[in-house]
């Protein structure tokens, strides 16, 4: 291998550096590539040198970030296919565990989703993890930064705390393709409990987390005051309050997501007290 580094004239040590931009380049695209494809569907005829400016993405120059969306086909506003959500290519991808997957019941999965907000010309971003069978918003996360430890790792440590001692092991923990959702910390937090990690490859295909980030900024913060982190941070945790404690489903037969899982919990609470052994 040494005598590769001299043939090539590089150091070992320049390669390793070498690599490691790589792997941080390829990281920062995974990052990013979901809500370039958001912002694009908002507003279609926007540029690249635009969205950088309302993106502002920490270690990245501007001339870098047009290249990106040059290499992701976005350089020139083109037609949005609001169904693909995700490049694969060179993305780690999970099975789509929750395809011809029926749900009858809490804890079986759980689907997630990154959006942006927008307060003035700063982008923050908000992550929702919620149970794919009762609706309910489990865990959430707000921050001005899209790497894993600000947004997923937040939101689904505060899943798991909600859930306490009625986290099983074996939920699937569905999402889109976006490099938070295999982030090596991510991916040992769901390790350590239990998780099976899913992907979808379509939008459609995660359409439970897509829709919650419509009805939490269209049906709430749109109405709230947002016109500081502070003030985002208070209303996205009121709008979810009110998600979880008072909105009927219809496809809960119009009861709200609070409803559903205090059901399905009190079933599992007999069912703990029934097996445990009689003195």
């Amino acid at each position: 291998m040494n005598q590769l580094y001299q043939v090539i004239g590089i150091s070992k040590q320049a390669m390793h550096q070498y690599l490691n931009r790589l792997m941080h380049q390829d990281e920062t695209v995974a990052y990013l590539e979901p809500i370039i494809i958001q912002i694009r569907a908002d507003h279609k005829t926007m540029s690249c040198r635009a969205m950088y400016y309302m993106i502002k993405p920490p270690g990245i120059g501007r001339d870098k970030f047009e290249a990106i969306c040059h290499n992701l086909g976005y350089t020139v506003p083109r037609p949005v296919n609001h169904i693909r959500t995700t490049n694969s290519n060179g993305v780690v991808r999970f099975e789509n565990h929750l395809q011809n997957y029926t749900l009858t019941g809490i804890n079986q999965a759980m689907v997630s989703d990154i959006t942006y907000f927008q307060i003035k010309n700063r982008f923050y971003y908000i992550t929702f993890i919620l149970d794919a069978y009762s609706r309910y918003i489990l865990g959430y996360s707000v921050s001005d930064t899209l790497v894993t430890e600000k947004t997923t790792l937040p939101a689904l440590q505060m899943a798991i705390k909600h859930r306490g001692k009625y986290l099983p092991q074996g939920i699937i923990f569905h999402s889109d393709g976006g490099g938070q959702y295999y982030a090596k910390s991510f991916l040992k937090l769901t390790a350590k409990h239990g998780f099976i990690n899913s992907m979808c490859e379509y939008a459609y295909e995660n359409g439970k987390a897509e829709r919650i980030n419509g009805v939490i900024k269209n049906n709430y913060l749109r109405f709230c005051d947002t016109s500081n982190p502070n003030k985002l941070l208070k209303a996205v945790d009121r709008s979810v309050y009110l998600y979880n404690q008072d909105k009927p489903h219809k496809a809960l037969k119009y009861k709200t997501p609070n409803t559903i899982e205090n059901e399905h919990l009190s079933l599992l609470s007999l069912s703990a007290k029934n097996k445990q052994p009689t003195s």
